[in-house]
């Protein structure tokens, strides 16, 4: 079992910037691929980044250039760097986690709220 816990969520202004962390425990990350979706209200839940076991990365296209994932394997934390931030950025963020032989995100953290003001 892997339990992931978010954290650096609250509120900034457009343009700011907040770094979003998934701390794991249970097991270790380095056989995971480690994603951040968020979900805004009345909207389906959309991904935003993924950082495989081979540290290679994809974002969706509308955060391209603003956001980062990143892992610290020394922490067993998955870090999201959350550049120029606009009001459309708002949502609860999740980060979940899948086994490499897997396809689809077993794990799950309970989520983090990211309000950006304009």
């Amino acid at each position: 079992q892997v339990q992931l816990v978010e954290s650096g969520g609250g509120l900034v202004q457009a343009g700011g910037s907040l770094r979003l962390s998934c701390a794991a425990s249970g097991r270790t990350l380095s056989n995971y691929a480690v994603g951040w979706f968020r979900q805004a209200p009345g909207k389906e839940r959309e991904f935003v980044a993924a950082i495989n076991w081979g540290r290679i990365t994809d974002y969706v296209d509308s955060v391209k250039g603003r956001f980062t994932i990143s892992r610290d394997s020394a922490k067993n934390t998955v870090h999201l760097q959350m550049n120029s931030l606009k009001p459309e950025d708002t949502a609860v963020y999740y980060c979940a986690a899948r086994l490499y032989s897997t396809s689809s995100y077993k794990y799950w953290g309970q989520g983090t709220q990211v309000t950006v003001s304009s």
